[in-house]
């Protein structure tokens, strides 16, 4: 069983929504299961839904929208992403791009999007039924960034960042039954997460969530430990790890549209490795 990882990253889900277009250009989706966290379960929606280009739209056009992030957004709610934007307002199925819901749930893949539990710091996996009739709050969630949002609610649940909790979620597409694994990182392969920088200050941010703060602590050596386990896969032929060579500077929220740009054809030239890896027996 094939699965695919996609750990998101903000505005470097740009390297991952080229891996999907260059997939969509060949007519292939050859993956059993798709476990997405923050910005990459959003973009494997546009990519099951076989809606080329639509994530490129979103990271290149709609990402510069005040609406859609901005410090006027964090004076005014609290938040500077505005979540209900992207997946209301322009996802939703009077919205201006909305996602073709009946290509999405047509795919017999199954689906998963990874939500940290505001209140306890653990992961919550949603999966494509929470999705089906266009209702996008657990995409909503796993987007939520600590410290810049204010957690997004899923079912009555407040939810933060997927990546949280489970910023590499491996261990949880094992255990839905896969042997195989493609993940997808937006980061250099090489790179390895550093201790939470200004702790005082998220401390203060998260002070109403202590369980999501302790998960924060915990998530740069989740993250180091995790990708250490795929690279070792890999070199059992069991796993395949793409990430972007550099990342020019980027951020989780860098509005960069040239270095967007190289990102993007970093991914799309990358997208091949995953489709001869799928093919392999």
């Amino acid at each position: 069983m094939l699965g695919i990882i996609d750990v998101g990253g903000g505005m470097r889900g740009i390297f991952t929504a080229g891996i999907y277009d260059y997939l969509n250009d060949q007519g292939v989706q050859p993956f059993d299961y798709l476990i997405g966290v923050s910005a990459g379960s959003g973009n494997m929606v546009s990519y099951l839904a076989k809606q080329r280009g639509r994530n490129l739209r979103f990271y290149m056009e709609y990402a510069f929208r005040p609406e859609y992030m901005s410090a006027r957004n964090l004076l005014r709610s609290g938040s500077y992403i505005d979540l209900d934007y992207p997946y209301e307002v322009i996802s939703g199925q009077e919205g201006e791009d909305p996602v073709d819901l009946t290509a999405f749930n047509a795919s017999t893949a199954r689906y998963e999007v990874v939500v940290t539990d505001a209140a306890t710091g653990n992961p919550v996996y949603y999966d494509k039924a929470q999705l089906s009739g266009g209702n996008y709050d657990a995409i909503k969630a796993s987007c939520c960034v600590p410290g810049f949002c204010k957690p997004y609610p899923v079912n009555g649940v407040p939810g933060f960042d997927g990546g949280v909790a489970d910023p590499v979620p491996y261990k949880r597409a094992l255990e839905q039954g896969c042997d195989r694994l493609v993940l997808l990182l937006t980061r250099p392969a090489d790179y390895r997460r550093p201790l939470l920088e200004h702790q005082g200050m998220m401390e203060k941010a998260l002070r109403d969530w202590p369980g999501a703060y302790s998960a924060l602590l915990r998530r740069s050596a989740r993250y180091n430990r995790d990708v250490a386990a795929v690279r070792d896969m890999e070199k059992e032929g069991k796993a395949l790890l793409l990430a972007p060579r550099d990342i020019g500077g980027m951020s989780t929220l860098t509005k960069d549209r040239e270095a967007m740009e190289r990102l993007y054809q970093m991914g799309y030239e990358q997208g091949e490795r995953v489709l001869e890896f799928s093919l392999r027996s």
